[in-house]
């Protein structure tokens, strides 16, 4: 009988605690399935729909309650720091507990938040509500993250985190609008009360999906690339860990990974203009160009989605076919993806008229989701399986950070110079020195992703 061909080989892999073994075939994409990312993504879908409710039908909310710009900013400023403040015990249980179960709870909770924000009658509990949700809203990623990198092995990573983020960044323009279109429609309440059944809907759906064993995905990326890195039985899953360093230790081993280290300072200024261009997009329209809640909240919501589509799946596709064949390749291109739409913005913010300015920011956003596809895949390929779950708690916290600053010191800047446009203007220089950050790492990013599928834990 004729010996298989290598890429026909098909092993029998030990996938899920206390299950029977998955046979899979090597190179196999999603030897799962692809059903655990797309439940992962609508988690992320819904949050970000939720979020940016509040961007759409902010200016009807500014008329109700009397705020300035600055106080509008604040609001998602304040939530962001609640989410930091929560995020890196949420890691660690990500890296300890049921994950798939932590992530139902998550949105279950955040459904029952979320009716908070149309029941606000004052600015005051309108922001306090928010901030709940801030903090409820980010829990869901380490988990969800610590997932992905199990169930979908190295070469495919791209992909499974693009459509993570794709969905994650898609919510932002439906929900602005969304926000927009129900504010003018029926009342800025509406779309908060709406939203919540979905939401709990997808908690449920987060239960179809199994806890797979940790390090699963890593040990597939090993066998996808060499035959012979895997005994001949099944891929075994990782011995239990026999002891937890404090949890500032931890934080401080990953944050000595180079890549890490310069893949989160990136996405954090990456997000930090991203989170106040969108915040900011629908006022932007109205004041500069005359349009009406529905109609600014569709364009700038209408371009950023074009814009994060093409970016997420032109991104996540050239990511993974360039994945072990080019050297640092993700991380070379998801810099210079961020500085194409670096460029992109400076462009939106200095031209005037309606239509390039519309092309220019729907360019800046496939850029900028291009470079997120990649850099997020690079997070999960430089971290051990065991530590997964905080490393993405390190790097959703600052992220977060980042991505709160944005409309809040954009909103400032408003206030100062009396023109968004001018406002938008202080986030291009942060973001070219985030690229450049970027581009630097990609030397070690090969040798940083080799040391996390070779690490085994050890006690501390």
């Amino acid at each position: 009988m004729a010996v298989p061909a290598v890429d026909e080989q098909v092993r029998e892999i030990a996938a899920y605690p206390g299950r029977p073994p998955v046979r899979v075939a090597r190179g196999k994409a999603a030897p799962f399935g692809w059903w655990p990312a797309v439940c992962i993504a609508l988690v992320a879908l819904i949050d970000r729909i939720e979020y940016n409710l509040l961007a759409g039908a902010l200016p009807a909310i500014q008329r109700e309650f009397g705020f300035d710009d600055g106080a509008a900013g604040a609001i998602a400023t304040a939530g962001a720091i609640a989410a930091v403040l929560l995020l890196l015990p949420a890691g660690r249980l990500a890296d300890t507990g049921r994950r798939t179960w932590t992530v139902a709870a998550v949105v279950a909770v955040w459904a029952l938040l979320t009716l908070g924000t149309g029941l606000a009658g004052s600015y005051a509990m309108l922001f306090g509500v928010r901030v709940l949700l801030g903090a409820a809203g980010q829990l869901y990623n380490p988990p969800s993250s610590s997932l992905l990198g199990d169930l979908y092995p190295g070469p495919s990573r791209a992909r499974a985190y693009g459509l993570e983020r794709a969905a994650y960044f898609a919510g932002l323009p439906i929900g602005v609008i969304a926000g927009g279109a129900l504010a003018k429609a029926y009342d800025w309440r509406t779309g908060f009360f709406l939203v919540a059944i979905p939401g709990a809907v997808i908690a449920l759906l987060m239960l179809t999906v199994r806890e797979p064993v940790r390090g699963v995905g890593d040990r597939l990326s090993s066998w996808y690339a060499d035959p012979d890195a895997v005994d001949a039985g099944a891929v075994q899953a990782a011995p239990p860990k026999p002891g937890m360093a404090g949890l500032m230790g931890q934080v401080r081993e990953l944050w000595a990974i180079r890549t890490l280290r310069s893949v989160v300072s990136g996405l954090s200024i990456l997000f930090f203009g991203l989170g106040g261009l969108f915040f900011w997009m629908p006022s932007f329209y109205q004041r500069e160009f005359g349009l009406d809640e529905a109609a600014s909240a569709a364009v700038g919501g209408g371009a950023g989605l074009v814009g994060i589509l093409a970016g997420i799946g032109l991104g996540s596709w050239l990511g993974d076919r360039g994945h072990g064949r080019r050297p640092g390749w993700r991380v070379r291109l998801g810099g210079w993806s961020l500085l194409f739409g670096t460029l992109a913005l400076a462009g939106a913010v200095a031209v005037g008229p309606f239509v390039p300015q519309v092309v220019c920011f729907g360019l800046a956003n496939v850029g900028f989701a291009g470079a997120i596809a990649n850099l997020t895949a690079a997070n999960a390929d430089v971290v051990a399986a065991s530590r997964r779950g905080l490393g993405f708690a390190v790097l959703q916290s600052v992220i977060t950070l980042g991505g709160a600053l944005g409309p809040w010191l954009i909103g400032e800047a408003s206030d100062a110079t009396g023109s968004l446009r001018w406002a938008y203007a202080v986030v291009i220089a942060p973001l070219v020195v985030g690229s450049l950050i970027v581009l630097r790492a990609w030397p070690g990013y090969d040798a940083d992703a080799a040391a996390a599928l070779s690490s085994r834990d050890t006690a501390s």
